[in-house]
């Protein structure tokens, strides 16, 4: 387990390097770039709050940027990461949950709006097609009249969606493999976790979903695990807030993985590191000891928990 220190050191670094747009290791192009993580929103759900924000993830294989989710945000988290918006290449989608996607369709436009003229590669379960398209048409009016008035170049040619509708290989260049693995997270089935296959380790991020066995399978031997995380103890304060309380609770509990479940999976996978992001509640005060707590009942690994524009470069 990484103690209070190490925590603190990921935590100081990832907000140094990322909030200064550079990276140790190859300033200056004299070493070979690393792979990294910047965990851009840690916090599960759709509510917009102070603190956490919502989730999104920027991996950056070499010099490839990709995003993954794009909860309410992203594009602020990648302004404050100092990652210019129009470096992004690839999207991945997990589900269709709206702190996954909200900012799906903006985040494209906002990198148009800084000058992108390069294409953006999108991927999602069935339905980001559909959605490309009609987001284009919702803004039809303002990128017509700033392709005519301001000379911009269309947009809509430079994002090219595809639906994923099974498990497997959705993407692969010279340098690295994106697999995706369809995992429960009730009442969608089309739900994708996915493992990144790079030249510095293996990464597989979760995605939302209830406990899984089989997800262990697909992260066998991964060198990081982000896996989202269920403080289940404080589920009946996040839901007596709400008016659809008893509802909200009972899909927490049957839709997310409990602490104590997600150490069984990093256990069964024998991970190197696993990382729990995605957090619900995240927006009520849980300390790290106390999501930590319930991993270690079944995992005695190196576990951390994430924090908004924390870096964690690999190899770890």
């Amino acid at each position: 387990m990484l103690d209070r220190r190490d925590v603190l050191k990921l935590s100081a670094l990832g907000a140094a390097t990322a909030l200064s747009g550079t990276r140790a290791g190859f300033a200056q192009g004299k070493d070979k770039p690393q792979t990294r993580i910047v965990f851009l929103g840690t916090k599960g759900g759709p509510r917009v709050e102070t603190g956490r924000s919502n989730p999104a993830n920027l991996i950056e294989i070499g010099n490839t940027r990709i995003v993954l989710d794009c909860g309410m945000g992203v594009s602020h988290q990648l302004a404050e990461a100092h990652v210019p918006l129009t470096t992004i290449k690839y999207i991945l989608i997990s589900h269709h949950h709206s702190d996954h996607n909200l900012e799906y369709g903006n985040l494209v436009y906002n990198a148009w709006a800084t000058g992108l003229s390069t294409p953006i590669h999108s991927f999602g379960p069935k339905g980001i097609e559909a959605m490309t398209k009609t987001y284009w048409e919702l803004n039809k009016f303002d990128v017509e009249t700033r392709i005519s008035d301001e000379g911009r170049p269309d947009p809509r040619k430079l994002l090219i969606a595809k639906d994923i509708d099974a498990d497997g290989v959705v993407l692969k260049t010279g340098d690295f493999t994106v697999t995706a693995f369809r995992t429960p997270h009730p009442p969608i089935t089309d739900n994708f976790a996915y493992k990144f296959g790079t030249p510095d380790g293996t990464i597989v991020f979760s995605s939302d979903t209830d406990y899984n066995p089989k997800l262990a399978e697909f992260a066998k031997g991964a060198d990081v695990l982000v896996h989202e995380a269920l403080y289940a103890p404080f589920v009946d304060k996040l839901v007596e807030r709400v008016k659809n309380g008893a509802t909200l609770g009972k899909h927490l509990l049957e839709s997310h993985t409990t602490t104590e479940d997600v150490g069984k999976i990093a256990a069964a996978a024998n991970v190197k590191l696993l990382v729990l992001s995605h957090l619900v509640p995240g927006d009520i005060a849980v300390t790290d000891d106390q999501w930590i707590a319930g991993v270690r009942k079944n995992y005695p690994g190196k576990v951390i928990v994430a924090k908004d524009l924390m870096e964690l470069k690999l190899p770890v």
